[in-house]
């Protein structure tokens, strides 16, 4: 193998296999200012944007044991990589096709499977990760909350009895 090719699938392989999830686009049509600014955006929420070509990138996703999408690496793809929260991507891409009506999104890869287009949008339409793990925490201490609560009721209850038997002497 090509040393140069080597060198490039080898770095393929790291973006993908340290990121969670890999989107892939067709950027058929972009103009270089319109990919610029999908990269910007992207990089906002910590994700990456590459073009590569689909015979590198199929290898390097072989190499990281992810599921072939071989079907999917055909014309102008580009690879949306990140560290860690894919609804952010996923929401930037929406938003981005919204305004510009490019890139196409064609597949993804979360945590080992393959995601339709479909699902990605649906990703999109989540809330961020720090609303949804505040949501978690609000019900991991709903609990406490309503306990504390009931516990003080007799507490509470016995002083506003005797703060009516106060006023009424």
């Amino acid at each position: 193998m090509n040393p140069d090719k080597k060198y490039i699938i080898d770095e393929l392989f790291e973006r993908v296999d340290n990121s969670p999830f890999v989107l892939v686009v067709d950027y058929t049509g972009m103009t270089v200012p319109e990919f610029d600014e999908l990269r910007t955006r992207l990089s906002e929420n910590g994700s990456e944007c590459h073009v590569a070509k689909n015979s590198y990138m199929r290898k390097a996703l072989e190499n990281a044991n992810l599921p072939d999408i071989s079907d999917q690496l055909l014309g102008q793809t580009a690879f949306v990589t990140g560290e860690s929260d894919v609804c952010g991507a996923a929401k930037t891409l929406k938003n981005f096709v919204k305004e510009f009506n490019r890139p196409e999104v064609k597949t993804g890869i979360l945590d080992g499977d393959v995601l339709e287009p479909a699902q990605i949008t649906a990703l999109a339409d989540l809330p961020s990760r720090e609303v949804l793990l505040g949501q978690l925490l609000a019900v991991i201490n709903a609990p406490a909350t309503q306990l504390a609560r009931v516990l003080n009721e007799p507490a509470t209850s016995l002083a506003r009895v005797i703060q009516a038997k106060h006023s009424e002497d």
